[in-house]
């Protein structure tokens, strides 16, 4: 028993989803994803085909996919890539074909069928034996039924059948004769059954309506106990596969509480609600009442008109229906609830008008009120909606459509968001959503409707004249594709003020990293992350002045526009933005620095323990050159990039550099940068803008007073 309990162990099976035409309250699948599996429809959250294909739910840990059999006539379903056929599914089960453990013999008692072993095994998968619907089955005589559930701390149990002739078998019995049955314990998830001969006897006297014995779980309901399962030979081995077995499933393997912690993920709709199973792990999602439709679906559960359903009328008088209910009013000369089980509605002693005045007057009163309101909301929407306008129309909504056109098909379109989309991704641009301010207004961290996370800057207010400066700007953001470049998604105009949408770069600036001091000294970037950044920076900058289709100059570069994502990768941000008197002092600071041989007491604590002495100083010289006044003495951004990037590749392998970067440092040292989109070969424009910007907080471990 042991060996056969290994074999078991090594048979596991995968998952399961199911199908039904009873399905949910109305099936539905994804958009795009195959309906039905011949007879069998598939609701979501299962789907038709390989798991993480979009058909069925991911993001749970467990497997919800269905392979489509075609071979068949018609075809039929099986659960994840195994060979478990469906038979049907609920919002709360699903029926699957049966195995029973079989073994028969032979008039002289030989064996003539084998099978005397049968297991189920879902432990991996979000599913479990119904404890409530299944029952343990043994049919036999002299025969014992035992199953085992190693996943329950080694549950056992058994049952013994026996008969000495065919009249003691009974249809529609099964307490012993023939036939007995036990519970499953709750939380079951696999099992062994074993058919097996309960005493060593010969079974020569009951062979004539007894050749066989089976072990089985099934559906206790669909399943009534047969002479007939006894007497026609090895027939029950076929029969008994179509007699279900009906397992719950649920959600992955959280409660709800624990679930709604993560709405991203969260799989209840709109208008349900989460219940915890009750018999294995995880949940499961049900429309509230009043409401119909596949909770598991966007935008989920929709409301049922029960005004329209003629066999279930539920008033007496006029229905008129609501969100998730209905409201019965009776007709005139009557008065009551309206409703059928209610009071209904009582005709009124004509003796007293007052009552119908009364009524008249309030109800007037209240159409009064209603059409009020609802003219009020129209106008306020109206109202609303103009308002929107005006704002497009103001910020070059037009003027940017114009644009957008004309340079369609040449790069990745932009979106233009809609103020609602933007107002629901920040949640009303809450205090906890904002990522930082500045000058030029605050940054909101949004999550959209598609779980993607952005960046939305909503700007302060501008004049009519920067208008058309913003629309350029977006324009000339459109056409940017670079690593090092933070990505410009979309829009809004139809705010006070534009709103732009950027990707999220989720490990803020780098002037927050090189002022973050470790140890009250130094910085929490290395030297290594410095000249990586450094060099990733100058290669995002010579892209804009050489590769772009438009030379680009971004007039602004500092250490509070570079932002970092998890892996320190450089995404350069804030195109447009004002010059700061600051950065002037800086450069004159650094500058002075210089001239005095004193470069060193401006540099970061941390960047003086790894980096060699040398390297800094080279580093040094090229941020001395960058900051010439005089724009021709200046190298291009490319030549900084290929510099950099070159003065890393020697911090990399410093055995070979150590003879040459003295010598180098004084040639002004220039290698190819291996990481910039294809620059012309002819393309020399000299944008000295960014030059001068760049090397004001190239020098990423400085500690000048600010």
């Amino acid at each position: 028993m042991f060996l056969q309990f290994l074999l078991f162990l090594q048979l596991s099976w995968l998952t399961l989803p199911a199908s039904s035409s009873q399905a949910f309250a109305l099936v539905q699948t994804k958009t795009g994803c195959e309906a039905k599996c011949g007879n069998i429809s598939i609701p979501y959250p299962f789907g038709i085909g390989p798991n993480g294909n979009g058909c069925s739910i991911d993001g749970t840990g467990f497997d919800y996919s269905v392979t489509c059999n075609t071979s068949y006539n018609p075809p039929k379903p099986f659960l994840g890539k195994g060979n478990i056929e469906i038979v049907s599914i609920s919002e709360t089960e699903f029926r699957i074909k049966n195995t029973p453990a079989t073994v028969c013999f032979n008039e002289s008692g030989g064996l003539l069928l084998d099978e005397s072993m049968a297991w189920m095994n879902f432990s991996m998968t979000p599913f479990t034996f119904s404890q409530t619907k299944n029952r343990f089955f043994g049919i036999g005589c002299d025969m014992m039924a035992m199953i085992e559930g190693p996943d329950l701390k080694n549950y056992t149990s058994q049952c013994l059948s026996g008969c000495e002739s065919k009249e003691d078998l009974i249809d529609g019995s099964c307490s012993g004769k023939g036939c007995c049955q036990s519970t499953i314990p709750k939380g079951l998830k696999k099992f062994i059954a074993y058919a097996v001969t309960s005493t060593q006897n010969d079974t020569s006297h009951t062979w004539s309506f007894d050749p066989c014995r089976y072990a089985f779980m099934a559906e206790e309901e669909q399943y009534a106990f047969k002479a007939s399962d006894l007497l026609n030979g090895t027939s029950f081995h076929s029969k008994g596969k179509d007699v279900p077995v009906v397992l719950d499933w649920a959600i992955g393997n959280k409660t709800c509480e624990e679930a709604q912690k993560d709405l991203a993920t969260f799989a209840c709709q709109e208008n349900s609600y989460c219940n915890n199973s009750d018999n294995n792990p995880g949940y499961r999602c049900t429309c509230l009442e009043g409401y119909e439709g596949n909770p598991y679906l966007s935008p989920g559960c929709q409301d049922v008109n029960e005004c329209e359903d003629l066999n279930n009328y539920p008033c007496e008088g006029f229905c008129i229906n609501t969100n998730g209910s209905y409201n019965c009013s009776c007709p005139k000369g009557s008065h009551g609830d309206g409703r059928k089980g209610g009071s209904g509605c009582i005709r009124e002693n004509q003796a007293f008008p007052v009552i119908k005045i009364i009524l008249g007057i309030g109800l007037g009163f209240l159409f009064l009120i209603g059409g009020s309101s609802w003219l009020y909301l129209c106008a306020r929407k109206r109202k609303l909606i103009k308002l929107k306008e005006k704002f497009f129309l103001q910020n070059g909504g037009l003027l940017l459509k114009q644009q957008i056109s004309s340079h369609e098909g040449g790069r990745e379109s932009k979106k233009i968001f809609t103020a609602e989309e933007l107002k629901l991704a920040t949640k009303n641009y809450d205090e906890s959503r904002i990522l930082g301010r500045g000058g030029y207004g605050t940054v909101y961290k949004g999550i959209l409707s598609d779980n993607r996370i952005v960046a939305v800057k909503k700007s302060k207010i501008v004049g009519e004249n920067q208008i058309e400066q913003f629309i350029n700007e977006f324009v000339i953001l459109t056409q940017i594709n670079h690593r090092n470049v933070v990505k410009l998604l979309g829009c809004c105009l139809e705010t006070e003020v534009p709103l732009l949408v950027y990707e999220y770069v989720s490990n803020g600036t780098l002037f927050q990293h090189i002022h973050n001091k470790v140890d009250g000294m130094s910085s929490s970037i290395s030297w290594e992350s410095c000249l990586k950044i450094a060099a990733e920076t100058a290669s995002a900058l010579a892209y804009l002045h050489s590769a772009a289709s438009t030379p680009i100059i971004h007039r602004d570069i500092k250490s509070t526009n570079i932002l970092l994502d998890e892996n320190y990768t450089a995404k350069v941000s804030d195109f447009g933005a004002s010059r700061s008197h600051e950065q002037r002092n800086l450069a004159s600071y650094f500058i002075s620095s210089m001239e005095e041989n004193d470069v060193f007491q401006v540099i970061d604590a941390r960047v003086m323990t790894e980096a060699k002495r040398e390297y800094v100083l080279v580093v040094a010289e090229l941020a001395k050159r960058c900051l010439n006044l005089k724009g021709e003495e200046r190298p291009t951004m490319k030549e900084v990039a290929g510099e950099l990037e070159g003065l890393r590749k020697l911090d990399i392998h410093p055995s070979r550099a150590h003879n040459q970067l003295s010598h180098e440092a004084k040639t002004n040292i220039t290698y190819e940068p291996t990481d910039l989109y294809s620059v012309p070969s002819n393309s020399h424009t000299f944008l000295d803008s960014d030059q001068y910007s760049v090397e004001k907080d190239m020098i990423l471990g400085m500690n000048i007073p600010r």
